[in-house]
């Protein structure tokens, strides 16, 4: 059946800025989608990323260029082979996730035959930073169950410590973001495990990773940047003891949950991830949250403001219940 999209480039400052190995920013740049058929809106996000070669205005036309056939009955099904994974089809896919499951009168976790936990608890950011900085920004959330470390430069070793000394109960792991040295990885992991840190996030270059099949990994070595969609998910078993998988990455939900199912295969843990996006980005991806032993849905926390009818977050976790923004 025909349906008629429309998409917008959304900018959404952030509480302050935030900060990786790469850089920093003030603003999400989002691209928002909307499907109409019958009275019925199904709608999708996704974060364009510079470092796959992604921008907000050739995402956005990658995704016009598809209305036509979306006029002519494009399916979820045919979406998957008309664009690869990426951020524009992670919009799109989302997209027809709820205009499905609105049409059919149910939820897309109904849809999907996945039963929602009535609480996930989330990772929360702290941004790259000196180490006072960042042991100043643990302190204020050392309450929360789990944080995630940026790190991925000179002094990486003093603003861990500084940030476990700020929150000594606190659960945390660390993403390195591709800025490590191999020849510094052995010594790096033995102080993240010295400092009781359960999952070390991309510690090497993607495309120059093969060393973490030779090296003992006493913190479990997660893949990001080295893992996209279901596409060379076989050769990261012996280099990576877990991959996170975001949705833009994957190109959407559907590919999102074959991923998941061949990571388990390959007896790979998950991390669920996210961009800095709006609640309409996280809503998809905590479908996941089952099958995840960590879970990042963060991005709404970092912004100034969210959309209305967001996620409702409390005490580190994400909290149950229907959404009207998005998959009901």
């Amino acid at each position: 059946m025909s349906a008629v999209l429309t998409a917008a480039i959304e900018r959404f400052p952030i509480a302050g800025n935030f900060t990786i190995a790469r850089g920093s920013k003030t603003e999400a740049l989002v691209v928002s989608v909307r499907l109409e058929r019958h009275g019925h809106i199904g709608r999708g996000e996704c974060t364009p990323y510079a470092r796959y070669g992604e921008t907000p205005e050739t995402t956005l036309a990658a995704i016009e260029a598809l209305a036509p056939a979306i006029a002519d009955g494009m399916t979820r099904q045919d979406l998957q082979s008309a664009l690869p994974p990426g951020a524009a089809r992670n919009a799109l896919d989302c997209a027809f996730w709820d205009l499905e499951a609105k049409q059919a009168g149910t939820s897309v976790a109904m849809l999907a035959g996945i039963a929602l936990p009535k609480r996930i608890e989330t990772a929360f950011t702290i941004s790259l930073g000196t180490p006072d900085a960042m042991a100043d920004a643990a302190a204020k959330v050392a309450h929360l169950p789990l944080l995630k470390i940026k790190l991925g430069a000179a002094g990486d070793a003093e603003r861990l410590g500084a940030v476990r000394a700020a929150a000594p109960g606190t659960r945390l792991v660390v993403d390195a973001n591709e800025g490590w040295h191999v020849d510094d990885l052995e010594v790096l992991l033995d102080i993240c495990r010295h400092c009781r840190v359960e999952l070390v996030e991309q510690p090497l270059p993607a495309g120059s990773d093969a060393a973490l099949a030779s090296i003992e990994h006493s913190v479990p070595i997660c893949a990001d940047e080295s893992v996209h969609a279901l596409d060379g998910l076989e050769a990261l078993a012996g280099r990576y003891d877990a991959i996170n998988i975001k949705l833009d990455k994957t190109g959407g939900l559907t590919e999102a949950l074959a991923v998941a199912s061949r990571a388990e295969a390959l007896g790979l843990s998950i991390m669920v991830g996210c961009m800095v996006s709006t609640s309409l980005s996280m809503l998809p991806a905590r479908l996941l949250a089952s099958r995840a032993r960590w879970v990042d849905l963060d991005g709404p926390l970092l912004l100034a403001e969210d959309r209305p009818d967001g996620l409702v977050y409390h005490g580190g976790a994400i909290q149950a219940g229907a959404s009207a923004l998005w998959g009901g």
